[in-house]
């Protein structure tokens, strides 16, 4: 099913707005989730491979609209969420919009793998779990926050 929801990602609605990044973000987002009851792909380079055949065909439909721009499609595996990810946007891989740090990865397997070796997506282990500390001691500092790995492929006319 997995696989399935990645090729549709090439189909769904597209907007390329640089003057309107929200709408980008809302309208080019996607969760992608695999349960035990959608059975999981047999090897990542599957899903590297559905992910790459989707950035092909976003990266035609965009030549087909005669956007002359910059575009950049891009997949992350969001732990929290236990989802991989995928967007695109009118940004160069060096201007996604993320909050914290994100790293463009070369390879979009590694990045894979984690989803898939994920066995209970969403959930934190206790033993990844730090210390709980006091008030004064959370107070003082800030929490480390990992960076996002990210693979991007350009999919515009510009690059």
């Amino acid at each position: 099913m997995l696989l399935t929801w990645i090729a549709e990602v090439a189909e769904e609605p597209l907007a390329l707005e640089p003057g309107n990044r929200r709408v980008e973000w809302e309208t080019n987002t996607w969760s992608l989730g695999a349960g035990a009851e959608d059975g999981r792909p047999s090897s990542a380079a599957e899903v590297v491979a559905a992910f790459e055949q989707t950035a092909a065909g976003i990266r035609e439909r965009i030549r087909e609209l005669g956007f002359s721009g910059v575009a950049t499609f891009y997949v992350w595996h969001d732990r929290q969420a236990g989802q991989l990810r995928c967007s695109t946007g009118s940004v160069p891989p060096d201007e996604l919009p993320f909050d914290g740090t994100c790293v463009v990865a070369d390879h979009l397997g590694p990045i894979v793998e984690g989803f898939l070796a994920d066995n209970m997506p969403g959930a934190v282990a206790w033993s990844d779990l730090d210390e709980a500390e006091g008030p004064s001691e959370q107070a003082m500092t800030e929490p480390e926050i990992a960076p996002v790995r990210v693979w991007t492929s350009s999919v515009g006319t510009s690059h």
